[in-house]
């Protein structure tokens, strides 16, 4: 069971989920309190803390001149309390308070028992969760499933609407030319961005902001904004017509707008080689991703987790090896998201590669995947006996056996990663596992040349 907005329950299949900061921020009421409810995330916000059991914690939150601030939460009924006054509910002091609670943050070592305030609280919990004033009260006796339904039916709306201003903007924005795109002054991109957060359309938002940065691309950079105008325009116009769409694209959409699809259907339990692992920064969190290959069925899941700031995510697999688990895939083109559940033994480190192909299959495997994600930047795949070689100002991988190449993509050029897997070749063939997309291969991991003899370089090596 997990916490949603205004005190009701999300009950999911089987066991609860764990309480990461993605699902702590889903629970926001807007994107207000999303940031702030993110920046509160923070040990340093808080004290007089202390955790009382599983899924239950307290705290005074400082939260600058506005406070100190009285939070306790109960994940187990579901239940939270603030001594503020906001309306929104769950206020950001909630917010970030799960966010410590789910990130298992020290500051939540204190005594076991809960202090006066929050005793005499958790003794009313049994009663109507509040935090300060609920601003859209559930009608009396109205099931906790159709209130989330009304409020999920009311964000839809503010996407939509939303989404047809983005549509608006974009058809002004060819009438009038791209040139005006590239004045200093220009403040379109800011703006609408910022129109697409109050419609509680965060994905976007982001999109919008990624064009602001393309008239600073450099030369032919008016080709590459008209190409990802395009694709927002596609986007929009997928939400405004999700009705008509498929069911895995139309998850697709929802999620690439900004909405959170959680995982679904069976779980599937396999010997997952664990492909690579990284970290990419967003904002003030931190989001890691890894890759698995399933031995048996053959599928790719991409797992990720969120680091509260100045935390690292918890959860760390490393590359190369093999775990006996249960996945279960979210929905939408690919299906690559999972979430990893139940997990059987220890990692055993294998020294096997995962099975691939040519640098013309991984270019066939990303358009392939286009068709069912129109905006994919990029698609896992594995290459195998390619050697890598220079190429102009840049590096490209060459098949040892029929000559084809593929560019490496220029983000990759300045990692230390680049320099380890031409180390590693030594100019002969290998097995790499990396994201192709249109900018070309990001080398994630590579595996030395069979016939090695040193069982130091056997396994794996990470490139990210």
């Amino acid at each position: 069971m997990v916490l949603s907005h205004e005190g009701e329950a999300w009950r999911s299949a089987g066991q609860a989920a764990r309480w990461t900061t993605e699902r702590v921020l889903d629970l926001a009421p807007d994107e207000q309190s999303r940031a702030a409810g993110r920046a509160l995330g923070s040990e340093d916000a808080w004290s007089g803390a202390g955790r009382g059991g599983p899924g239950v914690a307290w705290g005074v939150c400082a939260d600058g001149g506005a406070g100190p601030h009285h939070t306790a939460v109960d994940t187990n009924i579901p239940y939270y309390r603030c001594s503020c006054s906001h309306e929104e509910a769950p206020c950001r002091h909630v917010l970030g308070l799960l966010i410590l609670l789910g990130s298992e943050a020290p500051v939540l070592e204190g005594p076991p028992e809960p202090p006066p305030w929050a005793a005499r609280w958790f003794a009313d919990r049994r009663r109507p969760a509040v935090t300060g004033t609920t601003s859209e009260p559930a009608a009396a006796g109205e099931p906790a499933g159709r209130a989330a339904a009304r409020r999920a039916d009311r964000r839809a709306e503010r996407i939509t609407g939303g989404a047809q201003e983005l549509e608006q903007r974009l058809i002004d924005l060819l009438r009038g030319g791209l040139a005006a795109a590239d004045r200093p002054d220009y403040a379109l991109w800011e703006e609408t961005a910022a129109r697409m957060v109050d419609a509680q359309a965060p994905g976007l938002a982001g999109r919008v902001r990624d064009l602001g940065s393309v008239p600073a691309s450099g030369p032919g950079w008016p080709a590459r904004l008209l190409e990802q105008c395009a694709l927002l325009h596609l986007l929009d116009s997928a939400w405004l017509g999700r009705d008509r769409l498929p069911g895995p694209l139309a998850a697709t959409v929802r999620t690439r707008v900004g909405l959170t699809v959680p995982a679904e259907g069976p779980a599937v339990r396999d010997r997952w080689l664990v492909l690579a692992q990284y970290d990419v920064p967003d904002g003030r969190i931190v989001t890691r991703r890894v890759w698995l290959h399933g031995r048996q069925s053959g599928r790719t899941a991409l797992l990720l987790s969120y680091g509260a700031p100045g935390r690292a995510p918890a959860q760390a697999l490393p590359v190369g090896a093999v775990i006996d688990a249960e996945v279960t895939p979210h929905p939408g083109g690919g299906r690559l998201r999972a979430e990893l559940g139940q997990r059987f033994g220890e990692p055993v480190v294998t020294a096997a590669p995962p099975p691939g192909g040519t640098t013309a299959d991984a270019v066939a495997a990303y358009g392939h995947a286009l068709r069912d994600d129109p905006w994919l930047d990029a698609w896992p795949v594995t290459l195998c006996d390619v050697i890598p070689a220079p190429s102009g100002d840049g590096w490209q991988l060459v098949g040892a056996a029929d000559g084809s190449a593929v560019p490496i993509a220029p983000s990759a050029l300045s990692r230390p990663g680049l320099w380890k897997l031409v180390a590693l070749s030594g100019g002969h063939p290998l097995t790499v596992f990396g994201e192709c997309g249109h900018r070309g291969f990001d080398p994630l991991a590579a595996w030395c040349p069979e016939g090695s003899d040193d069982p130091e370089v056997s396994a794996a090596v990470a490139l990210a």
